[in-house]
C-alpha cells in the first residue's frame, strides 16, 4: 500500500532531539510529530528554538543527539542536499532570495536537484499561476521586489523541488498587514495540494488559526501540544503569546 494513501500517516517524528550552539543546549530532547497533510504550528518566544528546530531538520545544523524520521527514513546524519532530494524543502526566515537574479532564475534554481527542463518549466508556469505578482515580475531582479513579493518568491522557489514538507520560516516577519493575510491565505491553499507544513511564525493567533496542531517551545523544549483550536484557548498561551 502506497503511503500517501495511509490515513494519519506520519511523515516527519523527531525523537529526542538534542541541538547545541556552541557550549549552548538549543534545543533540549525534542519529540515531535507531524501526520501527512497538517499543518503544524511551532510558537514560542525568540530565541526558544523554533528556528534551530526548523534547521535541524533540513541540515542546517546537526544534531548533538536523537533522531530525525522522515517518510520512514532515519535522515539524522544526511547532507543538506539529500534531505531536499527525499522530499524536504525550507523556506528560510529573512526570505533569503537571490538579490541580482530575475524571479524566473531564483525559481529556475530552486529546481536544481532535478533535471528534466520541461516539467521544471511547466512548475515555474505553476508557480506564476499560485503567485501572479510573481508572474507580472518574471523579468524583475528579486532584489527590487517588495518584501511580501519576495516572501511569495521564497515560497515559490521552494516549492520548485516538489516537496513534500515545507518548512516555513516567519513568512509573515516585516510585511504589512494586508500582505500577511494574502501570504496566510497561499499557505492554506498550498495545504489544499496536500503539501505538509511545519510553520514558525511570530504571529501565534494567526497560526494557530490555519494549523491543525502546535507545539509551544519554551527555552528549547516542548511544554505544551494540542490541537490548535485548543491552544488558541488555552489560558497560559493567551497569556504569554496572543495578547
Amino acid at each position: 500500500m502506497n503511503a500517501d494513501n495511509i490515513p494519519n500517516y506520519t511523515i516527519l517524528e523527531i525523537q529526542e532531539l538534542d541541538v547545541n550552539y556552541g557550549g549552548i543546549q538549543a534545543l533540549k530532547k525534542i519529540n515531535l510529530i507531524i501526520k501527512k497533510g497538517e499543518v503544524v504550528t511551532l510558537i514560542g518566544a525568540n530565541g526558544a528554538g523554533k528556528t534551530t528546530t526548523l534547521r535541524a531538520i533540513s541540515k542546517i545544523v546537526n544534531p548533538k543527539s536523537g533522531a530525525i524520521i522522515y517518510d520512514g527514513r532515519n535522515i539524522t546524519r544526511r547532507q543538506a542536499h539529500e534531505v531536499v532530494q527525499v522530499g524536504i524543502a525550507h523556506c528560510p526566515e529573512g526570505r533569503r532570495v537571490l538579490a541580482r537574479q530575475t524571479v524566473f532564475d531564483n525559481l529556475f534554481l530552486g529546481a536544481y536537484i532535478r533535471s528534466n527542463q520541461a516539467e521544471i518549466k511547466e512548475d515555474i508556469g505553476r508557480q506564476f499561476e499560485l503567485f501572479p505578482r510573481l508572474s507580472q515580475r518574471r523579468n524583475q531582479l528579486a532584489g527590487t521586489l517588495s518584501g511580501g513579493e519576495q516572501q511569495m518568491l521564497a515560497i515559490a522557489r521552494a516549492l520548485m523541488s516538489r516537496p513534500k514538507l515545507l518548512l516555513l520560516d516567519e513568512p509573515s516577519l516585516g510585511l504589512a498587514p494586508a500582505i500577511v493575510r494574502e501570504i496566510f491565505s497561499i499557505i492554506e491553499n498550498l495545504r489544499a495540494t496536500g503539501v505538509t507544513i511545519l510553520l514558525v511564525e511570530q504571529n501565534a493567533n494567526l497560526a494557530l488559526q490555519i494549523a491543525d496542531r502546535g507545539y509551544v517551545l519554551e527555552a528549547g523544549s516542548i511544554t505544551l501540544t494540542g490541537a490548535a483550536s485548543e491552544l488558541i484557548s488555552d489560558e497560559r498561551v493567551k497569556k504569554a503569546y496572543l495578547g
